[in-house]
């Protein structure tokens, strides 16, 4: 009896895609050493680096390590099974990577069939622009409707309610009711003046 022999079964990839801050102290040097070090990764666990992006220096949402800016890096990568976790591990190792983050795109994907264009994967170096003051990114964020707004101020009738912890601030700070002014015979009207 003659057996026909089994179709070599496809191993299925996932998509995934990685965003990275590094210190914003970080050269371009350093920048392009640890993604060397990830593209390694990626192609030692038999996986593709599909995307590269340099996003650049940018505000972060809250301050990091003392720090208010960070270089933002996105990788978009198709692997197999342990890929994420030995990227991540990698990524935990490097004292210049401050948060990371990756989220499973798509399943199911045949990695043979996968075609890369170079120019995704190439990592470009973002010049170096002159910090924004402070006061330049405020003004920007407000022309955009973005700013923070100033708290609003109590409304009148809230302050003074009865009961309320503005009744009784409001009545120990008020100053005493001022008496009259005496009046002189200058102010008085010239029908009150007695001769």
């Amino acid at each position: 009896m003659a057996t026909a022999a089994a179709a070599p079964a496809i191993r299925w990839a996932r998509e995934y895609e990685t965003i990275y801050i590094l210190r914003p102290t970080v050269d371009n040097a350093g920048a392009e050493k640890i993604i060397e070090r990830a593209k390694d990764v990626i192609s030692r666990l038999d996986g593709r680096l599909t995307k590269l992006d340099n996003w650049g220096k940018r505000k972060l949402a809250y301050p990091i390590q003392k720090s208010n800016r960070g270089i933002f890096v996105y990788l978009k990568y198709i692997g197999y099974g342990g890929l994420v976790a030995e990227l991540e591990r990698n990524l935990r190792l490097l004292d210049e990577v401050v948060r990371f983050q990756t989220v499973l795109l798509k399943e199911d994907i045949d990695l043979a069939s996968v075609a890369v264009d170079p120019e995704e994967v190439q990592y470009l170096h973002v010049e170096e622009e002159e910090e924004e003051s402070e006061d330049a990114e405020l003004e920007r964020a407000r022309s955009l409707g973005m700013a923070p707004r100033a708290p609003r101020p109590m409304p009148p009738s809230e302050e003074g309610a009865p009961g309320s912890e503005g009744a009784a601030k409001g009545a120990a700070s008020a100053p005493a009711a001022e008496a009259p002014a005496e009046t002189t015979d200058a102010d008085a009207p010239a029908a009150e003046k007695e001769d």
